[in-house]
Formats: C-alpha cells, structure tokens, sequence
C-alpha cells in the first residue's frame, strides 16, 4: 500500500534527523535511554500528518522534519511517562521492554523529561529558518498541547476516569486531551509555517482534535481485537484496568458506527483546505483500519 510506504519513508527521514541531533547536541549519558525511546519505534503516525500537510501547503521539507522531529520527542516523552509502574505500569512498548523495565524508573522520568524539553530545543534551534514570531507561536501551542490542557491533563483525567461511570463528553474530552491535542499541534505547526490566517489555523486545529480523537478509537479497538505481536504492547488491558474510553463505553459496533461518523467528518474539513490533499486523505484511512 503506497501511503504505509511513504509513512516509513518519513519516519526514517525523522529517525535519520533524530539521531544526528543527539549525536551532535547532547552530551549526557541519558542520551541512549531517550534514543532508546525514539529511535527506529513506532509508526510515527505525526510526522506523517505533518509532511501531508506540507505537501498541500508546499512547505519546505527541511521545516517540516523539524517540526516532526519535536513532535516525536514530545509524543516519545509521554509514552515514555505514561508506561510507569505509578501510571499505567505497561511493561512493552512499541516491541521492545518499555523504558523504565530496561532502564529504571528514575532514568526513565529523566530521560522522558529531557525529551520534552528537547522538543522545544528543536523549534527554538537556529536551524529551524523561521521568523522569531513563528518560533513563540509554536512554542506557546506546544505548550498548551503538551501540558494540562493536552496530554499531561488527559492522562490525568484518564487514571481518574478508571473504575467510574463516565458520561461520554467527558470521555471525548479525555481522549481529545490525552492523543487529540498533539495532532492539533501537527496541523496547526504547518499553518503557522504558511503564515495562514486565524480562521484557517482554527479548522487545522480541529482537524488535528478530530484526527487525534479518530486514532485513539483505533488505537482503543486494537486493544480489544489487535494482536500483541502487531502493536508492539500488550492487548485486552484497557477493560482489566477499568479503563473509560469510547470503544469500552460503547462496545465495537456502535464505537465502529462513531469512528465512520468522525471519519467523514473530518475528510469534508480536508476538502476545505483544498489543494493536493490525496495523502492526507489516505492517511486518515489509513488510521481508522490500521491493524497495528
């Protein structure tokens, strides 16, 4: 399938980036553990998003590795905090032990620390040719999508939420925090390139809400009906911990009848954008009948 093969391409493209910047720019010994952590893992599903964007927008792709490259770090940070023994204490990550199994727990909330601050690092670098003013406009919706009001606040709400009756908004909410606010980011980060106007940047974000609410329920569905050896974790958790999320509140029929909706959705905000929009479109497939 062509958009699987361009979503590896990217992937070594950001690893090949990654790599290179540690090499160059960290010192410390804690740099193995958050290589470890981000280097030639996951799907880096971001990044893709962020290069179809760019394509239909015709940014550099020196930019655009940039911007995929911090978004790694931040998506790598926390998984990195979410799989602790005081989180959601899962042992495998993306096929290998998580980090804290292989490297402690200590080094673990250092490593994914540094991650995150290394995100920033990236979009501040002088590498990154954009206006200053672009630069703290990243920064501050990094921010703001990593922090309470993103993926720190989700995972809160998503502990909170286990063992509880939820009421579905509050579920969309935590899912759109804890996954949703990063891919807004990813959206959002190309417009901010383009210099698009507020109108424009505001469908990116909620194309990004969407998107990330759309690759949770995947995500949520290959936890009831995925195989372990395809994921890269461990499977049929979420129910034994009592997890609230879409799929477990509303079974995988309706949850399948929900995530078709929100697919449709979301192509009509693509076809908004207009231009050459093919891979972005193939992509949002791509993650709805993703099988890992």
């Amino acid at each position: 399938m062509l958009i699987e093969k361009k979503i590896r391409n990217y992937a070594i493209l950001v690893d090949r980036f990654l790599n290179n910047y540690f090499n160059k720019h960290l010192k410390s010994q804690l740099a193995q553990i958050m290589k470890y952590s981000t280097l030639k893992s996951g799907k880096k599903i971001r990044s893709a998003i962020i290069f179809a964007l760019g394509n239909i927008y015709k940014v550099e792709k020196k930019k655009l590795i940039y911007l995929s490259a911090a978004v790694e770090c931040m998506h790598s940070y926390s998984l990195v905090h979410d799989d602790l023994p005081c989180m959601d204490n899962d042992l495998i990550r993306r096929g290998k032990p998580a980090t804290h199994v292989k490297f402690g727990e200590a080094n673990a909330i250092l490593a994914g620390n540094s991650l995150l601050t290394l995100a920033f690092q990236i979009i501040t670098d002088k590498g990154l040719d954009i206006s200053e003013t672009q630069k703290s406009i990243l920064v501050n919706k990094l921010a703001k999508c990593s922090g309470s009001e993103g993926i720190a606040g989700g995972q809160y709400l998503d502990l909170k939420y286990e063992n509880t009756k939820v009421k579905m908004s509050n579920i969309i909410e935590m899912e759109i925090k804890k996954t949703g606010k990063l891919f807004n980011f990813c959206c959002l980060s190309v417009g901010v390139l383009k210099k698009k106007k507020n109108q424009d940047l505001k469908l990116l974000e909620q194309l990004g809400d969407d998107i990330g609410l759309l690759f949770q329920i995947a995500d949520d569905r290959l936890d009831i009906q995925g195989k372990a050896s395809k994921t890269g974790k461990a499977i049929k958790k979420d129910k034994k911990k009592g997890k609230s999320n879409i799929v477990v509140n509303l079974g995988i029929e309706k949850s399948n009848q929900y995530a078709l909706l929100l697919e449709n959705k979301i192509l009509k905000k693509i076809k908004k954008i207009g231009g050459n929009n093919k891979d972005l479109i193939n992509l949002v497939k791509f993650i709805i009948n993703r099988n890992f």
